[in-house]
């Protein structure tokens, strides 16, 4: 029985020290297999009278070695397909880029073991921009510095190609990087149809090594990603296209209700008041009858990108139809819109078009100002009231503005221009 016991501790003994030496195995399922190992050696003890001989103690340590790293590579190939069946699952069913770079940082911070940061940027004729980061601590988006140009993420943009960097502290492409960057990280292109859409960098706090079964996730991940970026992006180019006037470059009538809609619940939530600015060009009429519309065109796309140029970044400048624009001014009382109107009316000294044989015609604006809650409770009544009011100063003011009186009737968009 004593021999036993005596052979039954030499089988566990070498079990471990080939066990140990087995750098694949991760520690906690170590003892796992030695406890595997246990069993099986009482179980031959009490089936057979034969004494377990040194080479059959080594047959049964590397069996269920050989048969327990089938089941966990197995186990690792299940793991990848639940994890690709889910990443596929969240990327498809969204089409907002944000939210869809966002999904990819949190599944490649949970695919990758010991993850200090992913960072996402996109790629777009020739340059690099910020996409979406997480980090261990669970912050997201967190301002990075700029790619450097020679750094990691342009020369795997540039290059296409995956690089695994074992250690910054010394590596080529971190010889100019900032003492605190430190571990490893990799950077991985992502491709669709060979266009590089962008580029994800993975890094751990530690040197060494991103394992096999890593590698290939991540490039599994990089193959999902940039299949959702690239419809994401397509969506987002289709959704500007259909916001935008195709003759000015500004946002049109669509996009105006959109924003018109944003700026009332924003008001109702914060209590606070916004103005509409109802504009119409005057002299418009007069270019196209001299000049014809091509030329007319050519002015409105000159005349409204230089008004747009020089607006406040919270206003919202829009082309409404034809030769007028509608200005949305957040968080804007009476006095407020007033000063910003006149501005905008006293720009157009500032203006110059060339016409063509060198003619000049004469251009000004004329305005009419409409304030929530005081003239309207809606945006549609907001529309009216500053198109009431400007049909007011176009009929009484020319040039100027004026202030709505209140809500209005209807809007009537067939309504015959006068011969500015």
């Amino acid at each position: 029985m004593s021999d036993n016991h005596s052979k039954h501790g030499t089988v566990f003994t070498r079990a471990w020290e080939i066990i140990s030496q087995d750098n694949t195995i991760p520690p906690d399922e170590k003892k796992a297999i030695l406890k595997l190992i246990q069993v099986i050696v009482e179980a031959r003890e009490q089936t057979t009278d034969k004494k377990v001989g040194d080479d059959e103690e080594k047959t049964i340590t590397h069996e269920v070695i050989s048969k327990h790293s089938l089941m966990m590579t197995v186990k690792h190939q299940a793991d990848e397909l639940d994890a690709l069946k889910r990443i596929s699952l969240n990327l498809t069913s969204n089409l907002d880029l944000q939210k869809v770079l966002d999904v990819l940082v949190a599944e490649a911070m949970s695919l990758i073991k010991n993850a200090y940061s992913v960072h996402i940027f996109l790629y777009e004729r020739g340059e690099l921009e910020f996409g979406a980061s997480l980090d261990d601590k669970g912050e997201r988006n967190k301002p990075v510095s700029k790619p450097r140009s020679d750094g990691l993420t342009y020369t795997v943009a540039r290059t296409g190609k995956q690089i695994i960097v074992e250690d910054m502290k010394n590596h080529p492409l971190y010889k100019e990087a900032p003492s605190h960057w430190v571990g490893s990280i990799v950077g991985t292109p992502l491709k669709f149809k060979n266009e590089i859409v962008g580029v994800m960098n993975i890094s751990k706090r530690v040197v060494g090594k991103f394992t096999r079964s890593e590698s290939r996730l991540i490039s599994l991940l990089a193959d999902q990603a940039a299949v959702a970026i690239f419809n994401a992006s397509l969506y987002k180019r289709l959704a500007q296209m259909a916001n935008t006037d195709s003759v000015t470059g500004l946002p049109n009538r669509r996009a105006l209700d959109e924003r018109l809609q944003e700026e009332w619940r924003l008001a109702e939530q914060t209590q606070l008041s916004f103005s509409v600015v109802m504009m119409d060009l005057d002299g418009f009429k007069a270019v196209n009858d001299t000049f014809g519309h091509n030329v007319g065109d050519e002015l409105l796309y000159s005349l409204f990108n230089f008004l747009a140029q020089r607006m406040r970044a919270s206003d919202f400048l829009a082309r409404f139809g034809g030769d007028e624009l509608t200005l949305v001014m957040r968080n804007t009382d009476l006095d407020a819109a007033r000063t910003v109107t006149k501005k905008v009316i006293e720009l157009m000294q500032e203006y110059h078009f060339a016409f063509p044989k060198g003619k000049e015609m004469k251009l000004g604006i004329t305005a009419g100002i409409a304030v929530y809650p005081t003239h309207a409770n809606n945006p549609s009544d907001m529309i009216r009231a500053a198109d009431s009011a400007l049909y007011h100063a176009k009929k009484y003011n020319r040039g100027q503005y004026a202030i709505a009186k209140g809500v209005t009737g209807r809007l009537n968009p067939t309504r015959v221009k006068d011969s500015s």
